[in-house]
């Protein structure tokens, strides 16, 4: 007899593999264990509402009217509190305009102005306790997944807030300021009226703080799912564009450099919250 050949002897050790499932089993490669999807009940953990209390419309209108009440004393003891000490945030106010005489035009011209200012102010002193107010009202009605999200927006938006009073007192007010004084500074001598400035500086530094909210607004959108990243990038020429309008109706003045100073701030944070929105996977 001749020797089985080599494709023979081959043939056979297949066969027996075939027959010998236990034998192929330990060749074969060991499957990959699949990734668990989040299961049904952490879905359901994360959609409910912990604090759901069953209140009829007229029982959710007192706690509105009660939250009302509690913001309305703080920010009139916040207003008081800033007027008793309204001579220091004057002088304060007063120091991106030095070499300027600032004169009163009217009788009582400089009490008005106090009262405004303390104000606005007592207003700003008193935002923690207001903001914590309306917290507390839209609370109940929150999910847990939702819950997740109040502390970075809030602690976000007042840090953003925050810079952006910080950037128009040292760059907005100075640069405009400046700009007016040395325009007719051979012509006329600078006599300001009181009101009118302090118009202008409040005005121009809270319309800043309110531009300084724009990378809040956008992660909001980014994580409701309404705008994506892609989406906002897609759009900067319009954002550009818009920048430039806000700019010119925001600033109470009319000289191009506050305006561009503005109009290029906000610019960055457009494009800082896109940034912020990518980093979340939107």
């Amino acid at each position: 007899m001749t020797a089985p050949s080599e494709l023979e002897t081959a043939s056979e050790q297949r066969l027996d593999l075939n027959s010998d499932p236990a034998a192929s089993q330990d060749l074969s490669v060991a499957p990959k264990t699949p990734v668990s999807p989040i299961s049904e009940d952490e879905t359901e953990y994360f959609d409910e509402l912990p604090d759901e209390v069953e209140m009829s419309l007229f029982d959710h209108l007192e706690e509105l009217r009660q939250r009302i009440f509690y913001s309305l004393i703080a920010a009139v003891i916040g207003i008081i509190g800033c007027f008793v000490f309204v001579k220091p945030i004057v002088q304060l106010l007063e120091v991106p305009a030095q070499g300027v005489k600032f004169l009163q035009l009217a009788p009582g011209e400089y009490f008005f102005v106090s009262i405004k200012v303390a104000g606005y102010s007592g207003l700003l002193v008193a935002s923690p306790f207001i903001l914590y107010q309306i917290i507390q009202f839209v609370l109940p009605g929150l999910t847990r997944r939702e819950r997740r999200f109040i502390g970075p927006i809030v602690l976000g938006s007042s840090v953003l807030f925050a810079a952006g009073l910080a950037f128009a007192y040292v760059a907005l007010i100075p640069a405009a300021l400046n700009f007016f004084i040395t325009y007719g500074e051979d012509v006329v001598e600078q006599l300001w009226s009181i009101d009118r400035y302090f118009e202008f500086v409040l005005l121009l530094l809270f319309s800043t703080g309110l531009a300084f909210q724009i990378p809040v607004i956008q992660l909001l959108l980014g994580l409701i799912g309404i705008v994506s990243s892609a989406q906002m990038l897609s759009g900067w020429r319009y954002v550009i564009l818009g920048a430039a309008i806000l700019g010119a109706v925001l600033t109470p003045s009319t000289d191009p450099l506050t305006q561009s100073l503005l109009g290029g701030a906000v610019v960055g944070l457009y494009f800082g919250g896109i940034g912020c929105v990518k980093l979340l996977g939107r």
